[in-house]
């Protein structure tokens, strides 16, 4: 049975020890000072102290034992043994016009602490008017107006009952209830598992209050279970960015108003202030099972400081060793080079097929030096980007003709196409107007995605052609790059855009690659809040698209303007 929060179970034990020693100390008070009177009036006798102090003495053993166990239980026999000694003393009063009532309806209305706000009411009431009402029968004194309205006021302070004692069911302290009664069910059945958890857990209810925090997560945050069960959340969590700037969203907060997961890395600093952790939070919302109701939220917290500290690590040696490798291979680039140029030098046919290879070689080497400096570059957020207004179909037009030799050495036809979701042109004067497709772009990185991107359709394209279109809508901006090549496996799709991954088949083995230029291209398009994706049909060819955000006209004057003058104050 539901009730109300154990604050105000407590509140309830306090007000019926008060009545029971109202009697105690009522009747010792008049027999010190001998008023006889009032003894009588007020029924402060003995047999009613008597009662009143077994009801104090449970309150203060076993029911305040009782209370911790089953707090419920403890309240509604309270409740019982106060109201049974209302009872008497109404009827040594003077039944119908006792002062007692006033005790008694306070109780009917006390009683909605304990969950069935109705109830209560219609049983005492019912069940007195019915005792006196029989009692008045046959003493010769029962008047049918005592009797109605004892029922009326009953029933008049069970609905007020009701609607008072029901709006702390309503409020955030309901669903805290619903949330400690659903983890101490699962405590039971798994807080084995909870406790051997290596990543931290926390649970809070929708006030950010903890409910529940496992050892591991004690430890990350140096503050004890006991002390910080209860607290609100972020006064145990000290969470900032990994560069330990502050947080720009408040992720708990964001969790609660989506009800949907979120994960971020961040850094957490103990209690002390004296270490630091970069840890990988996942927050998910805890929901009622029917009613979807949120009822608060479990976050997760796993050290990662090692795998990052790894992780950086590895990208500097690999940044420095790349820089460092160029130089030296370039050299031999060159020098090969030389030693191929007829003006220069004369060999053989053989020595020259040597030099060849030997030059190629030395080409993809060079390449994937770059590819591995400008992959370690894009994943520490250093790669270097200075944005500009870039009208899109001129950019891809010159593109075009700049990159289509490679595919007519191949016997590949190129073409570039505009059209889309908006008309291809509109007529002005007998003439074709094309849309203007405006974005914020650095020229230099998209020149290097789309040829990346372009070159491989060039190398998995045996015949057929490749084509570059540009499309869009009032919001987006898409480039794709289509070719009539192998295509690519279902299965391969998704981790097409991974560092080093390759697709794995006949074609890709006789084709050279890094595996690191699609990689690249992703974090390229992603410096421009933009997405790349590919959709393919093995044996008919693959198409990867770009989306960008499109600016219009005005933004784009606007912003062309602002460059303009940035430029010339520099």
């Amino acid at each position: 049975m539901q009730h109300v929060p154990l604050k105000w179970l407590t509140r309830l034990r306090l007000a019926l020890g008060l009545y029971s020693l109202y009697f105690v100390a009522g009747y010792g008070l008049t027999t010190i000072f001998e008023l006889p009177d009032i003894q009588s009036a007020l029924a402060l006798n003995v047999y009613l102290a008597i009662l009143a102090s077994v009801h104090l003495l449970y309150e203060l053993s076993i029911g305040l034992l009782m209370f911790k166990r089953s707090p419920w239980t403890s309240a509604a026999i309270s409740l019982a043994a106060v109201s049974l000694i209302a009872f008497i003393a109404i009827e040594m009063t003077g039944n119908y016009s006792s002062p007692y009532w006033i005790m008694l309806f306070t109780l009917i209305f006390l009683s909605g602490m304990l969950g069935s706000y109705i109830a209560p009411g219609f049983v005492f009431i019912l069940t007195i008017g019915l005792v006196f009402s029989v009692t008045g029968f046959f003493t010769g004194d029962f008047e049918l107006i005592h009797g109605l309205t004892v029922v009326g006021l009953g029933i008049l302070i069970s609905v007020i009952n009701h609607f008072v004692w029901r709006r702390y069911y309503e409020t955030p302290e309901k669903k805290d209830s619903q949330l400690a009664a659903m983890l101490k069910n699962k405590q039971l059945q798994s807080e084995t598992l909870v406790r051997s958890i290596s990543d931290g857990v926390i649970v809070t209810d929708t006030d950010g209050k903890i409910t529940l925090m496992n050892p591991a997560a004690a430890t990350l945050s140096a503050w004890p279970i006991e002390e910080a069960t209860g607290l609100d959340l972020h006064s145990v969590l000290s969470l900032t960015q990994e560069n330990d700037a502050p947080l720009e969203v408040d992720l708990f907060k964001q969790v609660m108003a989506n009800k949907k997961p979120a994960s971020s890395y961040v850094t957490l600093t103990d209690r002390q202030g004296s270490r630091k952790y970069i840890v990988s939070l996942v927050i998910s919302p805890v929901l009622a099972p029917k009613t979807e109701e949120l009822l608060g939220v479990v976050a997760v917290l796993r050290d990662v400081s090692r795998q990052r500290r790894e992780e950086q690590q590895r990208a500097e040696f690999i940044s420095t060793a790349s820089h460092e490798m160029r130089t030296p291979v370039a050299a031999i680039e060159g020098y090969l080079a030389l030693a191929m140029n007829e003006k220069i030098s004369k060999i053989d046919s053989k020595a020259r097929s040597h030099l060849e290879k030997a030059y190629a070689s030395t080409k993809h080497l060079g390449k994937l030096f770059q590819d591995l400096l400008t992959s370690a570059k894009a994943e520490d957020g250093r790669l270097v980007s200075h944005p500009v207004v870039v009208e899109m179909g001129s950019y891809l037009e010159k593109l075009v003709d700049t990159l289509k030799f490679g595919a007519e050495k191949k016997g590949l036809l190129t073409d570039f196409v505009i059209g889309g979701t908006e008309e291809s042109g509109s007529q002005v004067g007998g003439k074709v107007v094309r849309p203007l497709y405006y974005a914020s772009v650095d020229p230099d990185r998209l020149r290097e995605a789309i040829t990346n991107l372009f070159d491989n359709a060039v190398k998995y394209t045996e015949k057929g052609k490749v084509s570059i279109g540009l499309t869009g809508d009032q919001q987006v901006i898409q480039i794709f790059i289509q070719d009539t090549g192998s295509g690519i496996p279902a299965e391969d799709v998704p981790h097409l855009f991974q560092k080093f991954y390759r697709v794995d088949n006949s074609a890709t083995r006789t084709v050279g690659g890094t595996g690191l230029g699609l990689f690249i291209c992703r974090k390229i398009i992603e410096l421009y809040g933009g997405r790349i994706w590919v959709e393919s049909t093995v044996g008919k060819g693959s198409t990867f698209y770009i989306n960008l955000p499109r600016l219009d006209t005005q933004q784009a004057q606007r912003l062309q303007a602002s460059q303009t003058d940035n430029s010339t104050q520099t």
